[in-house]
């Protein structure tokens, strides 16, 4: 494949892209990484390039990732806070001299930087699932420039893709590898659906054996359900989903657990935004967390995986977190260079 190929597009979804593409952007990470480890400069990638990075929501690792990694490329990000701007808004949700609709700030903001990267979900449209997802197609619509989905309330496409890429570095091969994906409890009911379903989207593309786990009422989206029953079949893996933690830890080469919210959080049509209902489903399930004891029951050679920031003692322990399986701050690196990969590829 040519890797000019990917000029101009945007990077919000991994169900843009096909796996020829996925292994691409990762064979290129796989060449940034190594240089930065030989201490070979590669700032002539994307010299003088502008990345807008618009957050309605808090960050650690996707933030501090994507402008050390404009920085390493040569280029420049510029941090853009919605309450401090006029906050973009789709069209029928705009406040008279507190928001801008959508078209207009990408317009803009594509006349004077080479991509735009968003990360929005929760609050900001108010928990309807799906919401902040169009807004970033809105903005890809009219930006004319790529648009990155720095996380949405549907997908994560860069976490998604560190993660695989951190399975392949660590265990060498997709083929034959269990993947759990689990749900884990946490004090927190307000966490998005993104991580989950962009891992296992991820995971099924590359062809592992992947097992979603999560009590019932924690169920993920059925487009997304459905197009990892897709790439399993295609890509000579399998899909299934478990309701019992116990049962899909067994044997697993890569353990995942991690919280997100149940469906009665949501806004309708899809939930009733029913806090303490969720509150209840939660409390019923607080034995779902990662200790040593649950590590056991996968592979001995498993590996923990976790996006983070992890809830401490209710997601996983610090035996577990810490301990010589975890790799989740090789993870969290990867993220600087899977991204420093896309914006590379797309950016040029």
């Amino acid at each position: 494949m040519k890797t000019n190929s990917f000029r101009g597009r945007d990077f919000l979804c991994e169900l843009d892209y096909t796996r020829e593409e996925i292994e691409t952007i990762m064979d290129v990470a796989w060449d940034l990484k190594r240089r930065r480890a030989m201490g070979e400069a590669h700032d002539h990638l994307l010299p003088g390039k502008t990345l807008f990075m618009i957050f309605y929501n808090q960050s650690l690792r996707t933030r501090n990732s994507f402008e050390a990694g404009m920085t390493q490329l040569g280029g420049h990000a510029h941090f853009l806070d919605p309450t401090k701007i006029y906050t973009p808004a789709l069209e029928g949700q705009e406040e008279a001299y507190a928001t801008e609709r959508v078209s207009d700030v990408a317009r803009v903001l594509g006349r004077m930087g080479d991509a735009i990267a968003i990360r929005c979900y929760g609050d900001p449209v108010d928990w309807v699932y799906g919401r902040a997802h169009v807004l970033m197609r809105e903005f890809a619509r009219w930006a004319g420039i790529p648009v990155i989905n720095m996380e949405c309330d549907k997908y994560h496409p860069c976490q998604g893709l560190a993660d695989v890429f951190t399975v392949k570095e660590k265990l060498g091969t997709f083929k034959g590898v269990k993947f759990v994906m689990s749900w884990a409890y946490s004090p927190s009911i307000e966490k998005p659906r993104a991580v989950p379903q962009s891992a296992i989207l991820y995971a099924t593309l590359m062809g592992m054996d992947v097992t979603l786990a999560h009590p019932k009422g924690m169920e993920l989206d059925d487009e997304v359900l459905a197009a990892c029953r897709a790439n399993a079949e295609k890509q000579g893996g399998s899909f299934k989903i478990e309701y019992d933690f116990e049962k899909a830890l067994k044997g697993a080469h890569v353990v995942y657990p991690k919280s997100w919210t149940a469906i009665p959080t949501f806004a309708p049509p899809l939930g009733s935004r029913d806090e303490k209902k969720s509150e209840e489903i939660f409390a019923a399930h607080k034995d779902w967390i990662c200790d040593a004891e649950h590590m056991k029951l996968a592979d001995k050679d498993a590996i923990y995986m976790h996006c983070l920031p992890c809830d401490r003692g209710f997601e996983v322990t610090n035996e577990v977190v810490d301990g010589p399986q975890s790799v989740v701050f090789d993870e969290a690196e990867n993220r600087l260079h899977v991204q420093k990969a896309v914006m590379s590829l797309i950016m040029r």
